[in-house]
């Protein structure tokens, strides 16, 4: 870590000096709605140079910012969707509740909206973007294991996920579906997949 600037209160690791980026940058959002390199420098009295060591990209430093939000989304999936125990129900509602949520998520929205979303095209099957979605499900009051998903099917059903979700967020086309539209046509395209393997789990169980 540089030794020099942070307006004379230096980092104790680059740990916190990440802490105080992303925090940097959750006041310019805050504040006006949009982030930049040079706006985190100066709020911290560092060259732009000091952030792109940590955060080399602006992308990356978005992904960052809206990383910090996720615990916060999470909960409130959580709280919302505690009832549910079906795993099909809780899929449909997991892809549904993130994408009608996205956008009342000023962090998260960043890097998951259609115009903004580099980030999050080009690591929907990164570790990070599967940590993600294995989090969302882990939410559900559901038996994963019992239900037929552990190990490497919990794995590939995250991804399957994270590819349905990026197809609307990239590219919501139309028609614009909302509400019980959208969670129909979900029903109708995507359960049957989920449904299919956990019939299959319960059919070969001991």
């Amino acid at each position: 870590m540089r030794r020099h600037g942070w307006s004379g209160d230096i980092p104790v690791d680059d740990e916190e000096a990440v802490r105080r980026i992303v925090s940097a940058a959750r006041s310019s959002i805050d504040a006006r709605g949009s982030v930049s390199v040079s706006d985190v420098a100066s709020e911290l009295g560092v060259t732009r140079q000091t952030v792109y060591r940590y955060f080399p990209t602006l992308d990356a430093l978005m992904a960052g910012t809206a990383l910090s939000a996720v615990e916060g989304f999470l909960d409130r999936l959580a709280d919302d969707l505690q009832s549910i125990t079906d795993p099909t129900d809780a899929v449909i509602e997991g892809i549904a509740y993130t994408l009608e949520q996205l956008p009342n998520d000023r962090y998260l929205s960043l890097v998951m909206q259609p115009g903004r979303a580099s980030a999050f095209a080009a690591g929907v099957t990164s570790e990070t973007a599967i940590s993600f979605g294995r989090s969302i499900l882990e939410r559900f009051q559901v038996d994963w294991p019992a239900a037929g998903f552990s190990g490497r099917q919990l794995d590939e059903l995250v991804e399957f996920m994270l590819r349905t979700l990026q197809s609307f967020i990239l590219d919501p086309g139309g028609p614009d579906r909302h509400g019980e539209e959208l969670r129909a046509f979900l029903r109708r395209w995507v359960a049957p997949a989920v449904q299919m393997h956990h019939d299959s789990a319960a059919n070969t169980a001991p």
